[in-house]
């Protein structure tokens, strides 16, 4: 079954779900508060000294935007990838994906400020507000690089599932030269992998009646190029039966194995499902772009020739009554000649 091209054709602002939306408004909201009031950063945004008091800062943290570039950052990633994960997820699970990634990922960074200020003793990490929803954006490219890797870029060759990868270089990379880069680093790695648990191990799959995806291109290695995975795989392997042993043995139960070996084709079968659902959402999506173009121009098409049809029906009528009243005022004329006469 043949992928859809991301771009999408005509309707490249049309399409995006009622839930985006909604999120969306919650982002520009944020940070319209945050600019016309500074001190509400103090109660939202995630301020480890300030946690235990307010630990809602928790959830909140990730809605605020203190930034102009952030907000317009988010909002349109929000916006133009979520009408790509949503059809796939359904609305309710894509909204928890979206809750459960910026809790933990705000719980992560709390650890990492907490950590790093009992090896430096600086209260800068104590205190400096961190807020933002780039850490669940960062999620959002894992879960594109889940369910179409093999989709390429429009303008660059570049296959979906490094997007990820890519965006994590990146970020580290401009960190060394700036230190306002340096403050979204913690929350766009842990965004990252915390998505990556969340899609590997807990998510949802009601058409198997399993959990998490468990197939060999989307594991831990496939993050890094091809000659780190022989280094990556066995450190993965220590830390998915430190962290996620009950997970195995929940999925081992349903039917994932049997007798501790994994069910002849069940990673190939579960992949190649994930693939054809996200190919059917886009397919879908692209189909109504496709009718929703397709009815506009019919619209716009019938309007014109609305027009075309008043102007003609005008202009036959303005001449009508054009010839009408010459023919009148031709026999006012006579009648006034021949009365001159008598």
């Amino acid at each position: 079954m043949s992928t859809p091209a991301l771009s999408g054709g005509t309707g490249l602002f049309t399409g995006f779900t009622r839930l985006c939306k909604g999120l969306a408004v919650v982002l520009v909201g944020g940070h319209i508060a945050v600019h016309f009031f500074p001190s509400v950063v103090t109660y939202l945004a995630l301020i480890p000294a300030r946690t235990i008091p307010f630990a809602w800062n928790l959830i909140t943290a990730g809605y605020v935007e203190q930034s102009v570039y952030g907000v317009v950052v988010s909002t349109l990633g929000l916006l133009f990838i979520g009408k790509l994960l949503e059809p796939v997820w359904g609305s309710r699970e894509f909204f928890k994906f979206i809750f459960v990634v910026n809790l933990l990922t705000s719980v992560c960074v709390f650890i990492t400020a907490i950590a790093l200020y009992y090896i430096t003793r600086l209260e800068t990490y104590l205190y400096f507000p961190i807020s933002g929803f780039h850490g669940v954006i960062s999620g959002f490219l894992v879960g594109i690089k889940q369910i179409i890797p093999d989709q390429e870029l429009p303008f660059i060759k570049i296959k979906t599932k490094w997007l990820p990868s890519i965006t994590l270089l990146l970020s580290i990379a401009i960190s060394f030269w700036t230190l306002e880069a340096t403050a979204y680093l913690p929350t766009i790695i842990s965004g990252t992998y915390i998505s990556w648990i969340y899609l590997r191990y807990w998510q949802r799959k009601p058409e198997t009646k399993h959990r998490g995806d468990p197939s060999e291109d989307f594991a831990f290695s496939t993050f890094f190029p091809e000659f780190l995975r022989p280094v990556i795989d066995p450190i993965a392997s220590i830390f998915h039966r430190m962290l996620c042993g009950r997970s195995d043995a929940s999925n081992d139960g349903q039917g994932y194995s049997l007798e501790s070996e994994p069910l002849p084709g069940s990673d190939s079968i579960e992949a190649s499902r994930r693939r054809e659902r996200g190919a059917r959402a886009l397919e879908e999506r692209l189909a109504a772009e496709r009718l929703a173009a397709a009815r506009r121009e019919l619209q716009r098409e019938a309007e014109e020739n609305v027009k075309e049809d008043f102007n003609v029906h005008f202009d036959l009528d303005y001449d009508l009554y054009k010839t009408k009243a010459f023919f009148l005022w031709s026999d006012k004329l006579n009648f006034i000649v021949y009365f001159t006469k008598i």
